[in-house]
């Protein structure tokens, strides 16, 4: 050792466990000569020797475990123990404690540095052959513009709405990651554009456009309408989010109609004179966000009657979704592209370049590992994807020829992803396939300018 000052703690530490495990086998004569002449000496935390020294007090060892917040006598204190030593010991001699837990994440700190400092056909190559960029499937069954797109919340399924009035479910084969259709829902007398899978992805609700007085909730396991809601023809119902208890959801639209609804098609009073854009329910059961026409997203709970600002913005707030541990929200707004922001903090991260978008609706998502990446559609046909931590996109994805509305990533397939476009099409997306040695260059110059 050479700090005299780290031999003076480890001593002092060694010295308190002693002094305590004497006190809870009842040795109080024991305890006391360590406490003085043993610890005292050390002229080491006279604050806590006059602690411990209150603990002679305790009447039965419980009520010295309470008091000192002390696992007691055994392994597991002694194991606190060593660890609070081994900090005080070279690497020589041991290693410190979560040594291997340092060291991962040192290493995908490394590995992220050297990431930011390749180059971009360097980092088109790598991204090529792990990541949603290659286009592996094109859905082409809508015959009319594809507005809306989301995976359903295992995985398993992906829901299209269009404006030729259906949504389509498409199954997720688990093995290849190809889609095919598992069945058309009919009857909207709208276009769809919007569509919410409850929490246990057993029911489907469809929203419409700005005309759009109803909403459809579907079963997706039998296909059946479970119930059409219309509260007035006056209404403009396209925006929806569930409660996470799945019993309940909300829904709105600009014509000031905010409504709190149930499984049975039950609509609550509404709450008036709110223009909803978009909506979202937090994970705490009772706040519900909604992006209105005064450019902010604010905080409202239906039991309680109170809302509060959250977010506000210099331009319109098309849409916008939140990351899965209700921090992080990332909006499409109005001319000015994607914004990511801190719910909690209520401050703007970052502003997401590249992206094309003037006054239509498109909706951007999460996604990857940990939700580390972003991807949104564009008014200029194409998909852009950034690091969460980077404003310059990673990878802009061509295909589609007219504009992306829609971008939806699997939340259980990190590799997949779909896109919707006024095209008529919806895009699968999947990492670039295995190829032989003598077909790599040509595939590694198709991935660097992600033409698919």
């Amino acid at each position: 050792m050479h700090s005299p000052n780290a031999i003076v703690r480890m001593k002092f530490l060694l010295l308190q466990q002693k002094y305590l495990e004497y006190l809870e086998d009842g040795k109080v004569l024991e305890a006391l000569q360590v406490l003085r002449g043993e610890l005292t000496p050390l002229k080491y935390n006279t604050d806590r020797i006059h602690v411990l020294s209150g603990y002679l007090m305790c009447s039965h060892a419980e009520d010295l475990r309470a008091k000192a917040e002390w696992e007691g006598k055994g392994t597991a204190s002694r194991c606190r123990l060593l660890d609070k030593l081994q900090t005080y010991l070279p690497p020589s001699v041991m290693l410190p404690p979560r040594r291997l837990h340092t060291l991962l994440r040192q290493a995908v700190e490394l590995q992220r540095d050297r990431y930011s400092a390749l180059g971009n056909e360097t980092k088109m190559k790598l991204i090529c052959f792990s990541f949603p960029c290659y286009t592996q499937q094109i859905l082409t069954e809508h015959c009319n513009e594809v507005w809306f797109c989301k995976f359903s919340n295992d995985g398993t399924k992906l829901a299209t709405g269009s404006k030729d009035t259906t949504v389509i479910i498409w199954q997720v084969d688990p093995e290849n990651h190809q889609l095919k259709l598992l069945r058309t829902l009919e009857g909207h007398a709208y276009g769809v554009s919007y569509l919410a899978w409850s929490p246990d992805d057993t029911y489907l609700i469809a929203c419409g456009p700005d005309d759009c007085s109803e909403l459809w909730l579907w079963n997706v396991q039998t296909g059946e309408l479970r119930t059409k809601m219309c509260r007035s023809h006056e209404d403009s119902l396209t925006s929806v989010a569930w409660y996470p208890d799945g019993k309940r959801f909300v829904t709105g639209g600009q014509r000031g109609q905010f409504y709190q609804c149930d499984l049975d098609g039950k609509m609550s009073d509404p709450w008036e004179g709110v223009r909803v854009q978009c909506l979202w329910c937090l994970s705490d059961g009772g706040t519900v966000l909604a992006s209105d026409t005064h450019q902010r997203i604010r905080g409202y709970n239906f039991e309680d009657l109170t809302d509060r600002n959250i977010v506000q913005e210099d331009h319109p707030i098309m849409s916008f979704t939140v990351s899965k541990n209700g921090r992080l929200a990332l909006l499409n707004v109005a001319t000015q592209g994607v914004h990511l922001w801190d719910l909690q903090d209520r401050v703007l991260v970052r502003k997401y370049q590249g992206v094309t978008q003037g006054f239509y609706t498109i909706h951007s998502c999460f996604g990857g590992h940990n939700e580390d990446f972003i991807a949104s559609g564009s008014e200029d046909h194409k998909v852009y994807i950034w690091h969460r931590r980077g404003e310059l996109p990673i990878a802009e994805l061509t295909g589609h020829t007219r504009t992306v509305n829609c971008v939806s990533w699997n939340p259980a397939i990190p590799g997949l992803m779909a896109s919707a476009s006024d095209d008529g099409t919806v895009r699968v997306w999947g990492p670039a396939p295995l190829v032989d040695s003598q077909d790599a260059d040509g595939l590694n110059e198709s991935c660097s300018n992600m033409d698919s």
